[in-house]
């Protein structure tokens, strides 16, 4: 095991002395030392419920055999940073997030990773980060935010904030019906509601096969979030026992597997951006021709947020990406997922 190296040998008393100190048992020095790399904040929406999801998938690591340890990971919310100074740091925040699971891992020697994000930058940044390690990795998304409700109809973040500000300066709604909406589009926890950077990234992270069936858009708050991260953890110290690595699992191969889920769905553009990103990291060339070929051949089967007219919840009630790879079988690659 890799964490061999910190614990292994008379050499590493010193080391054991450390460990032991954080509450490490001796027995358990002969187990998979797993991270939880947690991207929990209380400033963004999408993480503000992810305390319950480290301790799902700490629970799933020990009953898997693995020894936990969750540290964290930053995170931006681009909602908030939005039309100030802060649209300067998003995306140099993924670099930086990268940089740190890179630097963690390697500087404490972990077996394998289970990674805890949700939103624009961070899905990527740690993608990219796994994508450098090459260890085994699994990425638990949070889930995303169910639609808010107003007057009979279903709310959501960008068309019932942003367009309802355009609304109230042209007359059209009173300032009382500007704070209903400010105060019900985004009723709860969760990645806004459409297929924004966010969602897509975790629909197309599932796609490529790095989290478990259902993650992608299995809800924020649901119960059927908090299995999928037990049994992540679980699962993270199977692919450690099996030397299943990142580099295995994201191909170029899979890649396109996420190319086609996006253009079916009608992503966020911002994917381009990621995925090159991420391909970059893992030595594959990926290049706009790419999507453009893809996008040739790959119909476009939904109608979701901000393009169309459904939620992402409908996506979850219809099947979620596993129903999306169903009717896609056709142009989806076999390849080996987590």
């Amino acid at each position: 095991m890799r964490s061999d190296r910190i614990k292994e040998g008379l050499e590493r008393t010193p080391h054991r002395a450390l460990l032991m100190a954080t509450g490490v048992r001796r027995k358990d020095m002969r187990k998979p030392f797993i991270g939880i790399a947690s991207s929990f904040t209380d400033l963004i929406p999408g993480h503000t419920e992810m305390r319950t999801l480290e301790r799902a998938i700490d629970q799933g690591i020990c009953a898997g055999g693995g020894v936990p340890f969750i540290f964290g990971v930053p995170g931006i919310c681009d909602g908030i940073a939005m039309g100030h100074m802060g649209m300067c740091y998003p995306l140099a925040s993924r670099e930086l997030i990268a940089d740190i699971i890179e630097t963690i891992v390697n500087a404490h020697a972990l077996d394998g990773l289970v990674c805890l994000t949700s939103c624009d930058k961070i899905t990527p940044g740690m993608l990219m980060g796994i994508a450098r390690l090459d260890i085994p990795a699994i990425i638990v998304t949070a889930g995303p935010m169910y639609s808010g409700r107003y007057k009979g109809k279903r709310l959501s973040f960008v068309n019932d904030t942003f367009e309802a500000l355009a609304q109230f300066k042209k007359g059209q709604i009173s300032k009382a019906e500007l704070c209903c909406l400010e105060e019900e589009a985004c009723p709860g926890a969760g990645s806004c509601q459409g297929l924004y950077t966010a969602n897509t990234m975790n629909c197309l992270t599932e796609a490529l096969g790095m989290s478990l069936p259902g993650c992608g858009t299995a809800m924020a708050v649901s119960a059927k979030k908090k299995r999928i991260a037990y049994e992540s953890g679980e699962q993270i110290v199977a692919l450690v026992t099996h030397n299943i690595t990142a580099r295995k699992i994201m191909t170029k191969e899979a890649l396109e597997n996420a190319m086609v889920v996006d253009m079916a769905l009608g992503g966020s553009t911002n994917t381009v951006l990621h995925l090159m990103a991420i391909a970059h990291e893992l030595g594959i060339r990926l290049s706009l021709e790419d999507f453009d070929r893809i996008s040739k051949k790959t119909p476009h089967i939904s109608d979701i947020l901000p393009g169309g007219r459904y939620f992402m919840e409908d996506l979850e009630f219809a099947g979620g990406i596993p129903a999306v790879l169903k009717r896609l079988k056709q142009k989806i690659n076999n390849v080996k997922t987590v």
